[in-house]
């Protein structure tokens, strides 16, 4: 059973331009095939959420066949109920499937490190997704989340690298995609707003105000008063890599095959 399916005339002009961004990104990186079977990872922030929509919108009108799942990582934390999730879920018609783990049992919610958290959260998505037979799990993560990584990598990583829009994991097991890697975190956030949508759950671990993520965020828009184009202008810069400028030794050799977004 797949969500059910709304008419043009009761889908948002904005959730429709949204939806080809994403058709885009889609076909750009052959995300989608016919038969897929997509884990949907949804934290209860208003990205995933928006994504959920987003695909159903895609199955509209996509010339393949998919279906997908919306699932949430429950890691049983006291001050978490994800009963609000739930209700939203059952209201829009998406079907789902809340998983619990305990692999952070004991741990309080405000202390645990954001890059843990995230860790944790990826391993029992994709241990979930090969238990039920899905073939990829998709996160709604937006071209900001993308550039972000980019920086942090460098600043913090000393590494050129990024979050694909489309990653093949397990050798072929499991495979990433992010159907939004095209879209803006300004444009997410007006979506979310005509959709009514508000954080419903654990949408980011309890440090991420104080992470380093969250000061490349703010470098990055203090630089877009000057030049609207930065983020824009990063993300490109992964498709157009000039190996001849690299700082590579006489005993280092730049892998071709993860040039650029692959």
């Amino acid at each position: 059973m797949t969500p059910k399916l709304k008419s043009t005339l009761e889908i948002p002009k904005l959730l429709l331009y949204v939806s080809r961004r994403a058709g885009k990104a889609i076909m750009d990186y052959d995300m989608i095939q016919d038969g897929d079977k997509i884990a949907v990872a949804v934290s209860g922030g208003k990205d995933s959420i928006s994504l959920l929509h987003v695909l159903r919108d895609r199955q509209r009108i996509a010339p393949v066949k998919f279906e997908f799942l919306a699932v949430h990582i429950d890691f049983q934390f006291p001050d978490f109920n994800p009963a609000q999730l739930i209700v939203y879920l059952e209201k829009e018609g998406f079907k789902y499937h809340l998983e619990k783990v305990d692999s952070l049992k004991g741990e309080k919610y405000q202390d645990i490190d954001c890059f843990w958290w995230s860790r944790n959260r990826r391993k029992a998505l994709f241990q979930l997704a090969y238990r039920l037979g899905f073939n990829k799990v998709a996160f709604g993560h937006h071209m900001d989340d993308i550039v972000e990584t980019i920086i942090l990598n460098q600043f913090y990583r000393g590494e050129i690298s990024a979050m694909k829009p489309k990653q093949v994991l397990f050798e072929g097991k499991i495979t990433i995609i992010r159907p939004l890697a095209y879209e803006r975190e300004k444009t997410m956030q007006k979506l979310a707003e005509k959709l009514g949508i508000t954080t419903l759950g654990q949408s980011k671990c309890a440090n991420d105000d104080d992470s380093h993520r969250m000061k490349i965020k703010m470098m990055l828009k203090e630089l877009e008063k000057e030049n609207p184009n930065v983020v824009t202008n990063i993300f490109k810069s992964l498709q157009k890599i000039k190996v001849d400028y690299l700082l590579a030794t006489s005993k280092m050799q730049f892998d071709k095959s993860r040039e650029g977004f692959q």
